[in-house]
């Protein structure tokens, strides 16, 4: 297969994670004679700073002609420590996720055994955790309108969904939950919101299209809490897009590091895989940061195009590098010299080498084996 993925590799520490995730790829391209062609371009605060625009035409011009989106994160301090800056990192995102109709957005939740230990959770509380959330992505309060007085001292924001906008995610979650566990939790606050009410009412009548599905309904705040009182109740759960903002980042102390939690982006046309980490500024350049989440977004990437296969060998080769301790500081507290490319470099080989038994990983954690 030939793909044509379009880099937005983005700030902080996207360009150092999205990096192994190309790694990771480019070894499963060789190792099954596929034929990936990466192009880049700037996104966020770096296009500001380049072009006075956080998604640049040429940018929108290329992810609309590549089959893909490898993204990586968006956001800087200048713009996070001022909320009154006109022209933000993450309006870039948005009017993306906009244009290209990327209306689902698709995290998995996997509680890895190795990693247990690592979670604030307790292990019995957390053991067997598999959900997948479904968040809409371009309506709601996010993308309603806005305003905000002459005197500054009165804001609002709309929050707005049509029955297409609800029905077209939600065929999306039933589907998908016929291949999982058979059963969907809409999450919404509809003892209080009008749009919530309407999420329900669709969402009830499109489930009887899905007799084999179970449907429940929890509100927002007691979803939150049912999170972590006992996450291994949910299979898949559809959401609006703040109030899957927040349960999506809350889910990610289940895995023990949000540098775990990859994503994809999907609409009728385009399909976006990435991460959902933020910038981290604090760890850019000093090759620490978790390229995980950005490796199994490559994954994600790959079932889109149903290659399994591929993905499941890198899925495998992460399984390999989490049970190795072969991680970065977020959950490796056994070794201090595994760095962010060092993973990348374990995933690659073991995709090329995945039936190698003579590695001497004693020596990999020590730094001297060759595939590192």
């Amino acid at each position: 297969m030939e793909l044509n993925i379009a880099v937005l590799s983005g700030d902080g520490i996207g360009p150092e994670v999205t990096n192994q995730a190309i790694k990771a790829l480019n070894a499963i391209a060789l190792e099954f004679n596929h034929n990936f062609k990466f192009k880049t371009a700037d996104v966020g605060a770096v296009a500001i700073d380049n072009y006075n625009d956080p998604l640049p035409k040429d940018t929108l011009s290329l992810c609309k002609t590549s089959d893909a989106i490898l993204f990586g994160a968006i956001g800087h301090p200048k713009y996070d420590n001022n909320p009154s800056a006109k022209v933000r990192p993450e309006q870039g995102l948005l009017k993306l996720r906009k244009e290209l109709g990327l209306y689902a957005n698709i995290r998995p939740v996997k509680a890895y055994q190795t990693l247990l230990d690592k979670s604030p959770l307790k292990k019995h509380i957390i053991e067997g955790t598999d959900i997948s959330i479904y968040r809409e992505l371009t309506g709601g309060i996010y993308f309603g309108e806005k305003y905000l007085s002459e005197d500054e001292n009165v804001a609002s924001d709309l929050c707005m969904y049509s029955r297409e906008e609800i029905e077209r995610i939600t065929h999306l979650a039933f589907k998908a939950a016929q291949n999982r566990r058979r059963k969907v939790t809409l999450v919404d606050k509809a003892n209080v919101l009008e749009s919530s009410r309407l999420w329900r009412k669709v969402v009830t009548e499109v489930a009887k299209d899905y007799k084999d599905v179970e449907l429940d309904f929890l509100f927002v705040d007691n979803a939150a809490m049912q999170m972590i009182l006992n996450p291994k109740q949910f299979d898949v759960i559809l959401t609006e897009n703040m109030f899957g903002d927040i349960i999506s980042d809350e889910a990610s102390v289940i895995g023990g590091s949000i540098g775990l939690l990859a994503s994809a982006s999907v609409g009728d046309k385009y399909a976006m895989f990435e991460p959902i980490h933020g910038s981290f500024p604090q760890a850019t350049g000093k090759d620490i940061a978790n390229p995980i989440a950005s490796i199994l977004s490559a994954a994600m990437l790959l079932e889109h195009f149903e290659l399994f296969n591929e993905a499941k060998l890198i899925r495998m080769a992460v399984e390999k590098s989490l049970k190795l301790d072969i991680t970065t500081p977020d959950i490796n507290t056994k070794y201090d010299n595994i760095t962010t490319s060092r993973v990348g470099e374990f995933i690659e080989d073991f995709i090329l080498n995945p039936n190698d038994t003579n590695m001497n990983f004693t020596n990999i954690h020590l730094g001297q084996s060759t595939i590192i």
